[in-house]
């Protein structure tokens, strides 16, 4: 309990202070926060992964490498043969209907317009091809 011991009224009656003690209340919280902070399961840094049992499988033949180069002049270049646009789609689609998928390694120059680069990679999502690459990236990082 407190008392205010200072007299504003000028009476000889001590004025009582009318405060709210919040210390027994701040008590109680940590000793919560504590027992909050005891009870929490420890997490686990491991991520549990059922691993396949038996043999591996046998290895199969590795897919045909598909080099699609751009360069400078924004010309196309299919395994290093210069073609236009819908000779490429020509030769997308027939390898598309390959038993086995290849994959299409796409490298463009820095120089070459974009409009070129996104239109090979789309005519190589529209005739359904979906292991693509695309090589030498890191010349575009600034």
């Amino acid at each position: 309990m407190a008392i205010n011991l200072r007299n504003i009224s000028g009476s000889d009656e001590p004025e009582l202070m009318m405060d709210i003690n919040t210390t027994p209340l701040i008590d109680v919280m940590l000793v919560l926060l504590v027992m909050l902070i005891i009870t929490i399961p420890i997490q686990l840094h491991s991520v549990n992964l059922e691993m396949p049992v038996g043999a591996p499988p046998t290895t199969q033949a590795k897919p045909e490498k598909i080099q699609i180069d751009i360069d400078a002049k924004s010309v196309i270049y299919w395994q290093g043969v210069a073609l236009s646009a819908e000779a490429l789609d020509e030769k997308m689609k027939a390898i598309s209907q390959q038993g086995t998928q290849p994959e299409v390694h796409i490298r463009p120059h820095k120089n070459a317009r974009y409009a070129v680069f996104a239109n090979v990679l789309a005519s190589t999502r529209r005739v359904g091809l979906s292991k693509i690459a695309v090589i030498g990236a890191e010349q575009f990082v600034q």
